[in-house]
């Protein structure tokens, strides 16, 4: 064995054990995770906490709490904007959101929300499309930083450009500065969009499912997971729908490799838009 593959060897041994202390200590499982896409994030990790080995990182984990959110952060993939792959709103707004106003109380998930800004452009569509006050919005993820800034609903004025273009191919029908108000450097989200939203911590490689939704919502997290674990998400997601109800996993991710296919029929190949197949409930007609 080369001296290369011997230290690439060496560091997936670390890898491992680092994982194993992480569960053991913590109950956080990363085993099912993409391996080269974690090995790369623990390398950043590494980097970032200045050692020079990942198993240096280990006895401070052991008996340093507060570095397990220095972890948790540094192994989360935070890639969001507001209206992100406009398309995939405009399809929610327009075949989605009719169906759901036959709902007197509605029910939506976002699983992984990051720091929020995918649950407020939903909550912006929602009372947009008069649905808001009947709704309520459930915002999950495993990086207890992440939610935090999401529950804040503040976000940097640097992004409102972006975000006003984003809103507006997604068939915004006001003016996108309706939905902040700007104070110093930071635009704010108003209390009336806030309050139809919970944010939970909540992770997807071990805990349960999350009630009866409507819509969930679960965009750019499968490809970081193995196929088992994307496999016990997508179950999930089954279990905690409606009969008929919807399942967004947007433009990266697709059913068509996982044995769920025969559990949902297709109606966006594009925005990946999928309904929940149910005995009782005729699905909605292919709309791309």
């Amino acid at each position: 064995m080369s001296e290369i593959e011997n230290n690439i060897s060496l560091e997936n041994i670390e890898i491992e054990l680092f994982l194993q202390t992480l569960k053991l200590c913590y109950g956080y499982d990363y085993n099912n995770y993409n391996f080269a896409s974690f090995k790369r994030r623990m390398r950043a990790l590494k980097n970032k906490v200045g050692v020079s080995s990942i198993s240096e990182m280990i006895p401070i984990l052991i008996h340093d709490k507060q570095f397990l959110e220095t972890v948790i952060d540094g192994l989360s993939v935070t890639m969001t904007d507001m209206f992100r792959d406009p398309d995939v709103f405009l399809n929610l707004r327009n075949n989605i959101f009719p169906v759901l106003k036959s709902y007197p109380r509605i029910k939506l998930w976002v699983a992984g929300c990051a720091t929020g800004e995918e649950v407020y452009s939903l909550a912006i569509l929602l009372h947009e499309e008069k649905l808001l006050s009947r709704s309520m919005i459930y915002a999950t993820d495993v990086n207890k930083k992440n939610l935090e800034i999401a529950e804040s609903g503040i976000f940097s004025l640097d992004k409102v450009p972006d975000y006003t273009r984003n809103y507006q191919a997604a068939g915004g029908k006001a003016s996108f500065s309706d939905y902040y108000h700007a104070r110093y450097s930071n635009a704010i989200i108003p209390e009336y969009l806030r309050e139809r939203v919970v944010f939970n911590h909540h992770n997807l490689a071990v805990d349960t499912c999350f009630g009866e939704m409507h819509l969930v919502m679960c965009r750019n997290v499968l490809i970081y997971f193995n196929t088992e674990l994307q496999n016990k998400a997508l179950n999930l997601f089954y279990d905690s729908l409606v009969r008929g109800g919807f399942l967004c996993l947007g433009t990266k991710e697709s059913l068509r490799a996982f044995t769920q296919t025969d559990k949902f029929s297709t109606l966006s190949n594009y925005s990946r838009i999928y309904q929940k197949l149910s005995p009782d409930v005729i699905p909605l007609k292919e709309f791309d």
